[in-house]
């Protein structure tokens, strides 16, 4: 039975990450458990309230206490399952909408990046509050192109090879409890995470332009052999 319920639920999306079988699995087994007067959008609305809880624990981490930074993980777990389960849930109950759906996805994850962005901004010392513009700006890229890529080929990602949002979850997660343990070390760490978010980036963008390329010349063909079509005919 789970297995079935695990392919109705990801049929429509090929996942690369590294957590994707558990990860789909977990979701398999939340999804029927979620209590019905909860709607897809209400998921939406609990994975915007942990993007709260993470821009509050920054806050609270720079004016209260550090280990309140912790909170921020809670948040991120709750994000994640806001986000996770939202769109799948519409699917499990066929009350899907694929464009509404995917419009308000995209909105919530930028806004969540940029709350989280915020968050560093507000508790990074110095210069290093840069590096939390440099995080959020990289991340957009890094949506461009994925959106850039489903309008090209007509499948709609949300992965970077082994890396997707859950990976990258784990990965900040790891980052604040690094910070709680040792202060001072997230400031390095963010400027790692850019950096790697960088190369990321700039290899799936010459891979974007050749899949455009490739477009253009399928297009091409298509219509000289509808011309040559037309004058076989006349």
């Amino acid at each position: 039975m789970s297995q079935q319920i695990n392919k109705k639920l990801f049929e429509d999306r090929k996942r690369t990450n590294v957590l994707s079988v558990p990860e789909q699995k977990f979701i398999s087994y939340l999804v029927p458990r979620v209590p019905k007067w909860v709607s897809s959008d209400g998921l939406t609305g609990i994975g915007f309230v942990g993007s709260v809880m993470i821009l509050g624990s920054f806050l609270l981490a720079e004016y209260v206490s550090r280990p309140l930074l912790l909170l921020g993980i809670l948040g991120f777990f709750v994000q994640w399952y806001g986000d996770s389960l939202d769109g799948r849930i519409a699917f499990y109950r066929n009350k899907s909408r694929k464009w509404y759906g995917f419009a308000l996805d995209i909105v919530m994850d930028w806004i969540s990046t940029v709350m989280i962005g915020l968050g560093y901004v507000f508790y990074a010392p110095d210069d290093f509050k840069y590096s939390g513009f440099a995080l959020v700006s990289l991340y957009g890229w890094a949506m461009i192109i994925s959106q850039l890529r489903y309008r090209i080929t007509d499948k709609y990602t949300i992965d970077a090879g082994l890396m997707g949002p859950t990976e990258i979850r784990v990965v900040i997660c790891a980052v604040l409890l690094s910070e709680v343990i040792f202060p001072g070390s997230i400031n390095y760490l963010v400027i790692g995470i850019c950096a790697i978010l960088f190369v990321i980036n700039w290899i799936d963008t010459k891979n974007l332009l050749h899949l455009g390329d490739l477009k253009d010349w399928e297009e091409k063909a298509k219509k000289t052999e509808k011309v040559r079509t037309h004058e076989t005919e006349v």
